[in-house]
């Protein structure tokens, strides 16, 4: 078996029914109740996002995101809505976990990243959510998000490092590791696309990332497609990037032997 049939042997059994029928999509009606009591009327809408929406998730790790959309006339603020829902998951008998900008709960047997943000205005689908490592706020837009990744064309890619990064038990948050994935390959024809030279198979181009990722990625300034004065590159401190960077290096030199040793 060569490096790209058992890439792709990877994304097939990791495959993510992202349809309109994806039993995935049930874990939203079972949250529905607590989440219109963490809201009431604030609560404009809750739409899959993340990784499911961009076609970049893998089956293996977080099944779906969750937007949770915000009036802007929600009197609390920011930081106050994501302790409220904290709070609230928890009184409903969920564990909920403290993310960056989300909140982790297992339904069944799904995990979930709920999002929650507050919306500026009625014109645009631009939003304010919390940062919490920061104890701040940003502005940005899923859909814009969304748009970004689908139309870079890099999903097998990412979603061989994402496997990876699990695997791993790396802390490299995947909007952030979607964003490097395509600065890596910026340069590099999509496939499919005529070349007078000959194309990177799957397995070059994973390289190609693992070389960014050990060489350029810790220096690499990052920036929101929908928000440039929010700086994605500021979510993981040094010492994380660092290990991130180690890692890179590390399946760089593990591919000559097998690829068993980097991605399962």
């Amino acid at each position: 078996m060569t490096a790209d049939q058992y890439l792709h042997g990877i994304l097939l059994r990791e495959a993510v029914d992202a349809g309109p029928n994806s039993p995935l999509l049930g874990v939203q009606a079972t949250l529905m109740p607590t989440l219109r009591q963490w809201a009431g009327d604030n609560l404009l809408g809750v739409y899959p996002s993340g990784s499911f929406m961009k076609g970049t998730a893998v089956r293996s790790g977080t099944d779906i995101d969750l937007f949770l959309s915000l009036s802007e006339h929600t009197n609390e603020t920011l930081k106050e809505v994501y302790n409220k829902l904290f709070d609230c998951l928890t009184s409903a008998g969920y564990s909920p976990k403290r993310q960056n900008v989300s909140l982790n709960v297992t339904v069944s047997k799904y995990s979930v990243d709920l999002v929650p943000g507050k919306r500026q205005n009625a014109l645009s689908g631009d939003h304010s959510l919390y940062r919490r490592k920061a104890d701040t706020w940003t502005k940005t837009n899923v859909l814009t998000h969304a748009r970004t990744v689908i139309g870079a064309g890099r999903a097998n890619e990412i979603r061989i490092v994402k496997l990876w990064r699990n695997q791993k038990g790396l802390d490299f948050p995947s909007f952030y590791l979607e964003l490097s994935v395509i600065r890596a390959l910026s340069a590099r024809p999509l496939p499919g696309l005529l070349s007078y030279n000959p194309q990177p198979t799957l397995s070059q181009r994973v390289m190609m990332v693992f070389d960014y990722l050990r060489d350029s990625f810790s220096a690499a300034r990052i920036a929101d497609p929908a928000n440039t004065n929010n700086i994605i590159s500021e979510d993981l401190t040094a010492q994380e990037k660092a290990k991130v960077s180690a890692a890179a290096g590390a399946a760089r030199q593990a591919a000559a032997s097998s690829w068993e040793d980097i991605v399962r």
